[in-house]
């Protein structure tokens, strides 16, 4: 009886544990179901708060593309008006252009029609022009009685009688007029035959040296990353060249007073010591106030060496230059006073007057002075300047005429050129080389100072680069840019050249200020 009670209090057990899980799970299946509709119902709601937010987004950007195309819209329309306003007066300006041109037609036409009837009337006239000359000739045959041939001989006879007689009269005149040029023209052979002499020449410099204590001044000359020579090289207008050689330091330009100029101003920088951009700038204008006052002194005295009186000043300041260049060795100052002295020699061999022969030899080249200045060759540089400064026609003729480039008005031309060559001989082919390396630096210089904004320009390295100096205040970076290239465009199109020439354009901009 023992055991069946326990299988039964099992079962018991295993159909309550059976219904307490079905309990239980209905209970959990229940909460399910009522968290998903809920679940749901929250994602209903979401979606339709995203669907109303994207419809408002759609319409807010409808309405701006809206606005955006009514914008261009307008914009298309003001353009459209603009463009009819153009049109309509364009239309205007072309009919008021058709209605002159109608108007000079029609003026054409009535001038036309006048020149036609003016033409006619001129026919006219000269037909009966003709008529009345013929009536007139009948007439005057009739009264001579004489044929027209006849009458043209006897015309041709009294014309030749008159020619004879007035044949002696202008034999004798023109005889006396040869006699009085027969001294003049005597003297010009004998000028024309001195002239055939000349002399020989050596090559001229264009460098000079300067002397160091020691080559730690090199280093100084340079200063820190080069602005000291660069410095020096742009307030001078020549090349430094600092190189091994020891104790020296060479400065090379071909203007003679410019070079000369540097060279003095770097030996007071080396006395001085104190070499920085703002000392050079402050020596190197001292040095040029200085090389002035030397300039007129060698000039005035030159003069009266010469015996040549009454000058310019500025005729003094251009032959002192002259003291500073060289032509194959030869000081062109102490030419000049050579060629015064054998001209006024020659004069009074031929009776001239030796004075004013003096004054036209001692000025012949004073072109030399300025002709990397002003445009030509120096005679003509030179006939340019004396007759601004108020010097005579024949001192004027013989710097112009001295290398017998025009026809010799006047015989002491002839006499400076035969001093000009006793003194310094005709160029050869060696020394016209020389001139046109001269000339090409020149003409450097000259095209690239044609440009606007430029204040400076110099020839260095023997030509193979030009530094030009810009007005800060005028010319901007991109303007200098554009500036360097067009001058050396209008080299390659202007010059003639061996190799490449570097064209280096410089501009700078300073302050100062002065703390009192």
């Amino acid at each position: 009886m023992s055991t069946p009670l326990w299988l039964l209090v099992v079962f018991v057990a295993l159909g309550g544990g059976v219904f307490i899980g079905l309990l239980v799970d209905r209970v959990f299946r229940g909460a399910a179901y009522q968290t998903r509709d809920e679940i749901l119902a929250q994602a209903n709601k979401d979606g339709e708060g995203i669907r109303k937010a994207a419809e408002l987004a759609s319409k807010e950007d409808l309405i701006k593309r809206r606005e955006q195309i009514e914008k261009e819209l307008n914009g298309v329309r003001e353009e459209l008006k603009e463009q009819e306003r153009r049109l309509d007066r364009r239309e205007s300006t072309i009919n008021e252009l058709q209605q002159d041109i109608s108007k000079k037609e029609r003026m054409l036409e009535t001038n036309q029609r006048k020149i036609s009837e003016r033409e006619k009337v001129l026919d006219v006239k000269e037909t009966e022009l003709a008529g009345v000359l013929k009536q007139q000739q009948e007439q005057l045959f009739k009264i001579t009685g004489l044929s027209e041939q006849q009458a043209t001989d006897m015309l041709l006879d009294r014309l030749s009688q008159s020619l004879k007689n007035e044949t002696g009269g202008l034999i004798l005149r023109h005889t006396q007029e040869v006699k009085k040029d027969c001294d003049r023209i005597s003297r010009e052979i004998v000028g024309m035959a001195v002239q055939r002499y000349a002399a020989a020449h050596t090559s001229e410099t264009t460098t000079s040296s300067v002397d160091i204590p020691s080559d730690e001044m090199k280093g100084r000359i340079i200063g820190r990353e080069g602005r000291n020579i660069r410095a020096f090289e742009k307030a001078t207008g020549v090349d430094v060249i600092v190189d091994d050689t020891p104790g020296v330091v060479i400065v090379s330009a071909f203007d003679a007073v410019r070079r000369e100029t540097a060279k003095l101003s770097l030996v007071k920088l080396i006395q001085d010591g104190r070499i920085h951009p703002t000392r050079i700038e402050e020596i190197v204008a001292e040095t040029q106030k200085e090389m002035e006052v030397h300039i007129r002194k060698l000039g005035t005295e030159a003069a009266e060496e010469a015996g040549v009186h009454g000058l310019h000043e500025k005729i003094l300041d251009l032959m002192g230059r002259l003291h500073f260049r060289t032509s194959y060795s030869q000081n062109v100052l102490r030419h000049s006073i050579e060629v015064s002295f054998l001209t006024g020699l020659l004069a009074e061999q031929l009776g001239l007057d030796s004075k004013m022969a003096r004054r036209c030899g001692f000025l012949h080249d004073i072109g030399k002075a300025a002709d990397h200045e002003m445009e030509g060759g120096h005679p003509a540089v030179g006939a340019e300047l004396l007759k601004r400064y108020g010097e005579g026609p024949e001192v004027v003729h013989a710097a112009l005429g001295h290398h017998d480039d025009i026809r010799v008005d006047y015989l002491n031309t002839v006499l400076v050129a035969a001093a000009d060559a006793i003194s310094a001989a005709r160029p050869g082919a060696r020394r016209e080389t020389l001139e046109k390396y001269i000339k090409r630096l020149e003409e450097l210089e000259t095209l690239a100072c044609g440009f606007p904004g430029v204040e400076l320009a110099f020839a260095i390295q023997a030509g193979r680069e030009i530094r030009v100096v810009v007005d800060s205040k005028q010319i901007n970076d991109r303007e200098a840019a554009r500036i360097s290239r067009d001058i050396a465009k209008a080299i390659e199109e202007a010059l003639t050249y061996p190799g490449e020439i570097k064209v280096q354009v410089l501009r700078e901009t300073r302050y100062v200020e002065y703390a009192k």
